[in-house]
């Protein structure tokens, strides 16, 4: 007998080479480059069955434009410091809509820009993630009760 699950969890690793700089106390620092490596945990409905080349596919095409390029350059971050906290919060703001297209919901997302250091942006606390995921246990949860109800009005039929 399968397990049922209330909902299935991906969890996608994508790097991007670019470079950028920080202004500091006014002050415009060197460009500099990095492999920054972003982590995206994300989830469905335990019905659905989602291909991890559908969420990559969609993950490679936000990142592709920040590519080999001085992020510095790029709205916002031609405006916002490109810090790695500034950048994970954009992206994973930007992701999280692009993702609930395609029926996932962006549970956190982590950016490094070093192996030692990393920032996450966890939605887990916020209210419009917790509706959601509550939505889709609910749904899960009356999909079982339906299940079972269906069961035992079955053999109650056959027992006539």
């Amino acid at each position: 007998m399968r397990k049922e699950k209330l909902y299935r969890e991906y969890r996608l690793k994508s790097y991007l080479n670019m470079n950028h700089y920080i202004i500091i106390d006014g002050r415009q620092g060197q460009t500099h480059p990095h492999t920054w490596e972003f982590v995206t945990t994300i989830v469905v409905d335990g019905n659905e069955f989602i291909e991890f080349r559908t969420f990559e596919t969609l993950i490679e095409e936000f990142l592709e434009k920040y590519q080999n390029q001085i992020l510095n350059t790029i709205e916002p971050f031609d405006i916002i410091v490109p810090t790695i906290e500034n950048v994970t919060d954009y992206f994973s703001d930007e992701l999280q809509k692009l993702l609930r297209k395609q029926g996932g919901e962006l549970v956190s997302m982590e950016g490094s820009e070093t192996p030692t250091r990393g920032y996450i942006v966890s939605h887990k606390n916020e209210p419009e993630f917790i509706e959601r995921i509550g939505k889709m246990q609910k749904k899960r949860i009356s999909g079982v009760v339906e299940y079972v109800v269906d069961q035992i009005l079955s053999e109650k039929d056959e027992t006539w």
